[in-house]
């Protein structure tokens, strides 16, 4: 401390004392002679003044602190001790600054107060150049409608897979939310689908209007996917029968996995789908009309819903074609890839639309 002392007499004695104005005072001088040079600063000069500023600056009146921490918010070397104490200070004013931008700060110091501090204090991170997974992990958990919208919309955020799902089930019932998740250049095709299933058709269309030339086809093709399986229909085969016999089953206990593959594998088309309506609560008419189809999607998509294994999904692929058909082995492979892709997060979004449709 020698060489602030010869520049701030008495400097020992201000720290250890109780006049707040000599403090401040010092504080400042010293604070503006670290900016001055911070440029040319060696790690050592900049450990030197975390120093002696740290035993000022947090003892000092608010507007002092709300100066020097926005002063420091940008500068790339500044005294790391020092800015984690500001940053977790309650007053907004001062830890606001150093929240948005500062390069100083830890990502384990983030964390923690994301995880302690107020809704003012995660908006503040989320405006933040870059944000990591375990940060955003927090926000959106924490989060209020603001924060989660701006950290959604931070070019910078990246999020953990657990951290999209959640985020794209709070764009459910956020339809600015989902148009700020749908414009992200690193959101996957599962994940646009989960998101567009749960979004309504205004919403689907301003995102198309919004989107870059490169992103509309992908929009365009996820709207259509999502189309494609959540028509509800109505079938015309007799399945009172079928109904029937797996109703015993599921009174003596016997109505599981196994007992649906066998049915596929005979190709007893009527107790496979019978079976599976009882297992996921989805009509015969409704699934029906959707195995029968041109598409395999919906096979995939209420096996995931159920937590079928692959065997049980690919003899019920089969069963589309009947007893003298067979499937090229490209398209299972295709189906296999595309089911373990599958989230069960976006599977049960798609059967939960089917069995509101079936309600209403």
């Amino acid at each position: 401390m020698d060489f602030a002392t010869s520049l701030i007499p008495g400097l020992d004695e201000i720290v250890r004392g109780d006049d707040p104005k000599r403090r401040a005072d010092a504080a400042q001088r010293i604070a503006e002679l670290f900016l001055n040079g911070a440029g040319g600063f060696r790690p050592e000069h900049v450990e030197f003044f975390d120093s002696i500023l740290i035993g000022l600056v947090p003892r000092t009146e608010l507007t002092v602190r709300a100066d020097i921490a926005e002063r420091l918010s940008s500068v790339v070397n500044a005294p790391r001790n020092l800015v984690h104490q500001l940053a977790r200070e309650d007053e907004i004013t001062i830890a606001g600054p150093l929240l948005r931008c500062s390069p100083v700060i830890d990502e384990q110091v983030l964390i923690e107060i994301a995880s302690k501090k107020g809704q003012a204090h995660l908006l503040a991170m989320a405006e933040r150049p870059t944000l990591t997974t375990g940060l955003t992990d927090v926000m959106v958990r924490r989060g209020d409608r603001d924060v989660v919208r701006r950290t959604a919309g931070n070019a910078g955020a990246a999020f953990s897979s657990s951290g999209y799902s959640a985020l794209i089930k709070r764009a459910g019932r956020d339809g600015v939310l989902t148009l700020s998740i749908g414009q992200r250049d690193d959101i996957s095709d599962d994940n646009l689908k989960e998101l567009l299933a749960g979004s309504i058709d205004a919403v689907r269309r301003r995102l198309l209007d919004m989107a870059t030339p490169a992103r509309k086809g992908k929009i365009k093709q996820a709207i259509t996917d999502i189309s494609g399986l959540m028509l509800p229909v109505e079938g015309s085969r007799n399945f009172e029968p079928a109904q029937l016999a797996v109703q015993a089953l599921r009174t003596f206990g016997k109505l599981n996995e196994s007992a649906l593959l066998d049915f596929a594998k005979s190709h007893k088309y009527e107790e496979s789908i019978a079976a599976l309506a009882a297992m996921s609560g989805v009509k015969i008419a409704t699934l029906d009309r959707l195995v029968s189809g041109d598409r395999y999607d919906p096979i995939l998509i209420v096996s995931k819903v159920i937590g079928l294994e692959w065997p049980t999904v690919r003899a019920l692929i089969l069963l589309r074609f009947g007893p003298d058909r067979a499937a090229a082995p490209a398209d299972l492979e295709g189906a296999r890839v595309n089911f373990a892709r599958l989230m069960p997060s976006t599977a049960e979004r798609v059967v939960n639309f089917w069995k509101a449709r079936q309600a209403a």
